[in-house]
């Protein structure tokens, strides 16, 4: 399997706070190349005074910050995160992206996914683990698609689904992908939910975890763009996508909201905060909550 590398080049002045931007927005991990003081730190950590001459022709004024997103990632979405972050920052990049092979991947990840409880009712556990709780418990193999639980975005709408679904909701999910915003609103007691996402290897993903999780004959998985395989009403609408996204998205909710209803939204830089708020008070979905975790933001609307 093929992991996507996003090689962000920066002045090396500005490494510490492009490093910053790149840990925020990094699910996968990072990685830093600093020649700038290579032969110190060679001395210090190999005690040897000769070096490739390879390295000693690496540039000394850049960084090189690798960003690893997992098979089945959706680059563009980093992308524009880093493009949100580094802009923000004033921090002028460079950007490239390349495909990198490791062995097994998609079960060597395994080892860093464990089982975390979530808000007052939740706990997201690994398929493959056994974790006794009495919680109500999301079993979610994420295969190849986002949502794990693990990062901020996920875990901040999971909060608000955790505090908002009482019973018997209809619940779209946009940009569905492992399905486990879907699953959590099923699991907590709606009716019935729609998980939509454009990419068909997280739909299908999505329907899976809905099946282990005993759900299947509620959840419907569509392939489609953003909010167009919708129909009807709904009590509750989620969308853990990007900023840009949401801004677009924005006037098409108010129309799919039933009376009352919330709309959930996530994966928004905390420095387009503002700016998404703006956009959805402007579409008639006023935010009544806002959560913020590490850098990352989600709002809380209600329709008109």
């Amino acid at each position: 399997m093929e992991w996507t590398d996003i090689r962000l080049t920066v002045a090396q002045k500005d490494a510490e706070a492009a490093e910053a931007a790149a840990t925020m927005i990094a699910e996968g991990g990072i990685y830093i190349e600093d020649y700038s003081d290579i032969e110190q730190q060679v001395a210090e950590i190999a005690h040897v005074d000769l070096i490739e001459p390879e390295l000693l022709a690496k540039p000394r004024d850049v960084v090189v910050i690798h960003i690893y997103l997992e098979p089945g990632a959706q680059p563009a979405e980093t992308l524009a995160a880093v493009a949100a972050r580094m802009e923000a920052a004033g921090i002028p990049y460079t950007v490239e992206t390349a495909g990198v092979e490791q062995e097994d991947w998609q079960n060597a990840w395994r080892k860093y996914y464990h089982p975390m409880d979530i808000g007052r009712r939740l706990a997201v556990v690994p398929s493959w683990q056994d974790y006794p709780t009495g919680r109500i418990a999301l079993r979610l193999d994420p295969g190849l698609a986002f949502g794990t639980g693990g990062h901020e975005t996920t875990s901040l709408c999971l909060e608000a689904l955790d505090e908002l679904v009482a019973g018997g909701e209809r619940v779209l999910d946009i940009g569905t992908g492992s399905g486990i915003l879907a699953i959590a609103a099923l699991k907590l007691g709606a009716a019935a939910a729609e998980g939509v996402d454009i990419d068909p290897v997280a739909v299908r993903t999505a329907c899976e975890n809905a099946a282990l999780n005993g759900v299947a004959d509620r959840f419907t998985g569509l392939e489609g763009d953003l909010s167009d395989k919708a129909s009807g009403r709904y009590d509750i609408i989620t969308a853990n996508i990007v900023a840009n996204a949401i801004i677009a998205l924005a006037p098409a909710v108010p129309g799919l909201l039933a009376a009352g209803g919330r709309f959930i939204a996530s994966g928004i830089i905390d420095t387009r905060a503002d700016e998404v708020a703006a956009a959805l008070t402007a579409a008639g979905l006023g935010p009544i909550a806002r959560r913020d975790k590490r850098g990352w933001v989600c709002f809380v609307c209600g329709g008109v």
